[in-house]
């Protein structure tokens, strides 16, 4: 049973920053490729970072440059760092795994209970 359970959402001013975590049971962090998400009221769900079983990421262009994805193995945690954030990155934020390279897209089949990131001006 795949299981992910974010942590590290709240408030913070723009320009400032934030790092998500998401705690994934073990075996998941080396054997399936993880995303981060996000979705805004009244808007669909946006990949924003990929990160494959053995490390290679992807970014969408709306945070390439700012948010960096990673992952510790060890500790089974996926972590999105979140730098010169803005308001309209406000948005409830989630992780997702799966076996499949789903890349970007929000077709993962496992997803995490979502974690608030507010952004104000």
């Amino acid at each position: 049973q795949v299981q992910l359970v974010e942590s590290g959402g709240g408030s913070v001013q723009a320009g400032g920053s934030l790092r998500l975590s998401c705690a994934v049971s073990e075996y998941t962090s080396r054997n399936y490729c993880l995303g981060w998400f996000r979705q805004a009221p009244g808007k669909e769900r946006e990949g924003l970072a990929y990160i494959s079983w053995s490390g290679t990421t992807t970014y969408a262009d709306s945070v390439k440059g700012r948010f960096t994805v990673s992952k510790d193995n060890a500790k089974n945690i996926l972590y999105l760092q979140m730098n010169s954030l803005k308001p309209e990155d406000t948005a409830m934020y989630y992780c997702a795994a799966d076996r499949i390279y789903w890349w970007l897209l929000p077709q993962y089949n496992y997803w995490g209970q979502g974690t608030q990131v507010t952004v104000s001006s």
